[in-house]
């Protein structure tokens, strides 16, 4: 198994467009710094076989924090944070 995380970690890289995007999705209003912060935190948090490669991406789910971050696993640039969707009980 690929150590995504560490790889994920060295080389992350933003758009500008990605920060609007998490701000949207996560309905948060954070300056980019403290969103860098945030992802790196899921990052180092989130236990390596919560990361699942499909594709061209990688999906690392924290739960914990209710959050699934998408990256391209090419470029290692981040593509999007979602809440997870609550399970129907």
């Amino acid at each position: 198994m690929q150590n995504y995380k560490k790889v994920i970690l060295d080389k992350i890289c933003y758009t500008e467009l990605v920060y609007e995007r998490i701000n949207k999705k996560l309905k948060k209003d954070l300056l980019k710094d403290k969103i860098e912060e945030l992802v790196t935190t899921i990052i180092l948090e989130t236990n390596e076989n919560d990361f699942t490669k499909t594709g061209k991406n990688i999906y690392i789910t924290n739960e914990e924090r209710n959050i699934v971050l998408t990256i391209n696993s090419y470029t290692n640039r981040i593509i999007t944070a979602d809440k997870l969707k609550k399970k129907k009980q």
